[in-house]
């Protein structure tokens, strides 16, 4: 896997780490290693599914397909294995979880594509600039 991959798979990792923290935090039930990886498990698996199915390693930074298939799946997945295992699926839930899993795990892409497009509109904009360098 390139690194850009890697890098990528670990930022929608990190997202779903820091959803879970977030979310045990708010509800007071500590944030242990263990209490995170117990609350975090779901929204996991949910997302490498995610990116086995669009095989995310080909465009990790896109917003789509990748980043639309690897968040969904990371929610229906994660809810469908917290249903099975009798956690908590509320609809307030649901809806609360696909928000903050939308910023976290589309939110980086979306910055990841304007620091792009901004470096590339830099070179563009000014050619006398991108040629004096040359």
């Amino acid at each position: 896997m390139k690194r850009s991959s890697s890098l990528a798979a670990l930022a929608d990792v990190a997202g779903v780490l820091v959803f879970a923290a977030i979310g045990r935090r708010s509800h007071a039930e500590g944030l242990t290693v263990a209490g995170v990886a117990a609350t975090a498990w779901p929204f996991l698996v949910g997302t490498a599914v995610g990116w086995l199915l669009v095989r995310g390693w080909r465009r990790p930074a896109a917003i789509a397909p990748t980043g639309l298939v690897v968040w969904v799946c990371t929610v229906v997945i994660g809810m469908l294995a917290r249903r099975a295992t009798s956690a908590g699926v509320a609809v307030s839930f649901v809806i609360v979880a696909s928000v903050a899993t939308a910023v976290l795990l589309l939110g980086w892409r979306l910055l990841a594509a304007g620091i792009r497009r901004r470096g590339l509109n830099s070179g563009q904009s000014n050619p006398a600039a991108a040629q004096s360098t040359r």
